[in-house]
């Protein structure tokens, strides 16, 4: 049935609890908000009729349901009719008011997807176990895409082993930036909205600069598959410090926003690589990400809740806030620390997004992922990463999904980034004063959740070398993952920083010297740094060392991180030098 305007209205809240039911970020909140003002501003010049609550308005009722049941008493409509939701939550919500008010509910299917969700149940229906893999086979048999008659394009259907590579000692060089977006009137309004209703909530807005927009997204989507797909496949993995963004996408947020359509993406990058544009494995891996991973897991969630998230969703918030709060990586080595900050915690200050190697806490708090996942990320919707996140492996086996948990030790991250050198830790070690905190927690998780991973036939190999493990092996292991947790061990100023290698004109202590005093908490020991850094100019090169003597407890903790930064990383100063005022948004320092 077609809309009617002289009959139908549109309908929309912005309500409070969708930023407090899990702990959203700022900058994710202002996302869904500015989106929502933009689409009703484009519905009224459309000549849609439009009933649209802001969050700011008076008698709110806070949620989507008692907002709703306001309004149904208020405007008296005949029948209710909406788009699957992407929170199970929402759709029980919104059933409820209906059936209170004897009101017959339409729910029409959600065609930003591939696979519907009856179609993902009928190929669930019989197995034993469900792999993403072969579903994402079946996907691209049924919609042609990277297909040659009925074989693979390139002759094979996955290319993730052309798609790990690190960057070299160089870095990543010039990379393409993102498309960003100057805020207009309206992004303005929501930015000190949320900046004022959700002060206590993680991140910052000042250089938000996502696409909230239909224009803004093809924008993205055009700018990535030009400049960053060649070489997303290759780097997909790869992290360096500094840069958050590096090849990746940043449309996830577009799509699950329906700002844009999964086929008209998945289009995009499969006529770069007909056309010559981009190479078959980066293709293939960017693809696999929305045709594969984002329809799996969606089929996941809801052919399984309520019970995938059963296991979470009784946890109180202060475990997600506990996570949330460590801004200075306590608990773990401080290069390290900024490793994990840099991108698990760094994306809420202000990016909001994160690489995923990092996000997989490697067992520290799991079971406070998957809300600190869905709160923080900017590309969340109602689906967070159910299929990978390590905290799900407890319902792993109640919905017979056979993926290998995303799950990352200290090596892992030796191999894909710089973050270790020069760390005092081995990534190779599991316990022992010398273990890598990432290695230890790694291990800790395999031996708390070693019944539950047993049932998963990807996690065999895992589980058999936990197996191995002796009783005072597992017993040091526990005991080190449990000291971790409890910072005493990794503490930042028990690990400060080595002294780079190449000096180029640096004093051999300057590195210790600046760290031991920023790795205070004491404003005066950072103020001494401060006034270190702007006694030694040469050091640091003629732009890179402040201006002025920080005066405020903020701009020592950002500038002190960038120090540090730069003391440990000579190649910094090599490069362009900008000041530490400049680079908040670079390092997500808060």
């Amino acid at each position: 049935m077609a809309f009617d305007a002289g009959l139908d209205a549109v309908w929309m809240a912005e309500v409070a609890e969708e930023s407090t039911h899990v702990w959203s970020s700022r900058p994710r909140t202002a996302l869904f908000l500015a989106a929502m003002r933009h689409f009703a501003v484009a519905l009224q010049a459309a000549g849609r009729p439009l009933h649209y609550t802001r969050l700011d308005a008076v008698g709110n009722g806070g949620s989507l349901g008692a907002q709703l049941q306001a309004d149904i008493e208020r405007l008296r409509p005949a029948r209710i009719v909406m788009t699957e939701p992407g929170d199970w939550r929402v759709l029980h919500a919104i059933k409820g008011v209906a059936e209170a008010n004897g009101l017959p509910l339409d729910i029409r299917e959600d065609r930003h997807f591939f696979c519907s969700v009856p179609e993902f149940a009928a190929h669930a229906k019989g197995r034993k176990s469900l792999r993403m893999e072969y579903f994402y086979r079946e996907q691209r048999k049924r919609h042609g895409v990277l297909m040659r008659d009925d074989e693979p394009a390139g002759g094979q259907w996955n290319f993730d082993a052309d798609n790990r590579e690190a960057f070299g000692a160089g870095g990543p060089g010039d990379v393409p930036p993102r498309a960003t977006f100057a805020p207009d009137a309206v992004m303005r309004e929501v930015i000190a909205l949320v900046n004022t209703r959700f002060a206590a909530h993680p991140g910052r807005l000042d250089s938000f600069a996502w696409p909230v927009t239909r224009a803004q997204a093809l924008q993205s989507m055009r700018a990535f598959v030009k400049e960053r797909l060649p070489l997303f496949g290759r780097y997909q993995d790869a992290m360096w410090p500094g840069d958050p963004w590096l090849y990746h996408s940043h449309l996830s947020a577009a799509l699950n926003l329906k700002l844009l359509n999964p086929r008209e993406v998945v289009a995009a990058a499969e006529a770069a690589y007909v056309d010559g544009h981009a190479p078959l494995a980066s293709v293939e891996g960017f693809i696999r990400q929305i045709l594969g991973w984002r329809e799996y897991v969606r089929g996941i969630y809801w052919t399984g809740c309520p019970g995938i998230w059963s296991a979470t969703r009784s946890m109180p918030r202060r475990n997600c806030r506990v996570v949330l709060d460590r801004r200075h990586g306590h608990g773990l080595p401080a290069r390290c620390a900024r490793a994990d900050a840099d991108t698990r915690l760094r994306q809420s200050h202000p990016a909001a997004d994160g690489h995923r190697a990092l996000r997989a806490d490697a067992g520290r708090e799991p079971e406070a992922g998957p809300r600190l996942v869905l709160g923080r990320l900017c590309r969340r919707g109602g689906v967070g990463r159910a299929a990978q996140h390590p905290g799900h492996e407890s319902v792993r086996r109640r919905r017979r999904d056979g993926q290998q948990a995303l799950h990352r030790h200290g090596k892992y991250i030796q191999r894909m980034s710089p973050h270790c050198k020069g760390c005092r830790y081995d990534p190779a070690q599991r316990s022992g004063d010398d273990a890598c905190p990432f290695t230890t927690l790694y291990w800790d998780f395999l031996m708390r959740h070693q019944e539950a991973l047993a049932r998963n036939p990807r996690m065999a190999l895992q589980v058999k070398n936990v197996a191995r493990l002796t009783d005072g092996q597992r017993q040091a292991v526990s005991e080190r993952a449990a000291a971790i947790r409890h910072g005493e061990i990794g503490s930042d100023a028990g690990s400060a920083p080595k002294p780079p290698r190449s000096s180029v004109g640096m004093p051999e202590n300057f590195a210790p010297t600046l760290a031991a005093c920023f790795s205070r908490r004491d404003p005066e020991f950072q103020r001494a740094g401060a006034r270190l850094a702007l006694e030694t100019p040469h050091v640091l090169g003629d732009g890179v060392c402040f201006r002025a003597l920080p005066q405020t407890r903020d701009q020592l903790l950002r500038e002190s991180a960038f120090l540090i930064r730069i003391a440990e990383e000579p190649h910094l100063r090599a490069t362009g030098r900008p000041r530490a005022h400049d680079l908040d948004s670079r390092n997500g320092i808060a």
